[in-house]
């Protein structure tokens, strides 16, 4: 049997996307690859599945002679079949990208990247979600290779604990400069919202979502904070999203009295 890892590869952008493709020659440095990415774009899905149509596979073949798996579903569905149907035994690590844009802070809830990182994480496989704050899709990746490669090998080294999942964003600078690498926090910011109302030939109403990022947090120790300052970013999440400091709390309410 081979000694190289099993790894499994997927994203949010489809599978023609030029991170994914980036992500898969990072990855055979490393270890034995398996490709399961949807077969068109995906973003923002969120941990969206498929419950209510059919999905489909189909082998493909894009670079070299390896066949790759192309799926009719979300990210979350990817990684589901991949584990359920196709990989004959447990990837070692599960790793998602490099997506075409920002997953910092709030963005990881939107995330289609990070949230089949997160569904590899709830099957209890190491998983990391790599994103580069550049949404062009000829974006230059070639920057990302080594800090992909570094984290991908210390994952594998080290181990992450039963249902973390790490969430790496990458500064779109030039690898010189770039400082490094910081752990961090997610950075308490959001989207203001605008919609952008118009009418149609018809006279039908319709609306296109835009805002603004915000970040309210001053913290030095967040992700939001690494990436301004020229750090690659990585910050360890799970799926439990329980607000366990409230626990005592609400346990001090009088929620059984009649």
């Amino acid at each position: 049997m081979s000694k190289r890892p099993l790894i499994l590869v997927t994203n949010d952008d489809g599978i023609t996307a030029p991170g994914l493709r980036t992500l898969i020659a990072v990855m055979h440095k490393i270890g034995d690859v398996v490709v399961v990415a949807p077969d068109s774009p995906q973003s923002a899905m969120g941990h969206a599945i498929t419950i209510n149509s059919t999905l489909h596979m189909e082998k493909v073949t894009i670079d070299g002679n390896q066949p790759e798996y192309s799926c009719s579903g979300t990210p979350a569905d990817c990684v589901k079949l991949a584990v359920n149907e196709i990989l004959d035994r447990r990837p070692d690590i599960c790793v998602s990208g490099i997506n075409h844009g920002s997953n910092s802070s709030i963005n990881v809830i939107y995330s289609g990247t990070m949230s089949a990182a997160l569904e590899a994480g709830i099957e209890s496989i190491p998983a990391i979600g790599f994103s580069l704050l550049d949404y062009n899709w000829n974006a230059d990746f070639e920057h990302c290779k080594s800090f992909v490669e570094t984290i991908t090998r210390q994952v594998l080294k080290n181990g992450l604990p039963e249902g973390v999942v790490l969430n790496v964003n990458i500064p779109n600078l030039e690898k010189d400069e770039i400082k490094g690498i910081k752990v961090c926090r997610q950075a308490r910011a959001n989207w203001k919202e605008e919609f952008d109302k118009r009418t149609n030939p018809m006279g039908r109403e319709y609306y296109w979502l835009s805002g603004k990022f915000v970040n309210m947090d001053k913290g030095e120790d967040t992700d939001e904070w690494a990436l301004e300052h020229g750090y690659v970013s990585v910050v360890p999440v799970h799926f439990d999203l329980t607000a366990h400091h409230t626990i005592q709390k609400l346990n001090t309410w009088e929620l059984n009295n009649e």
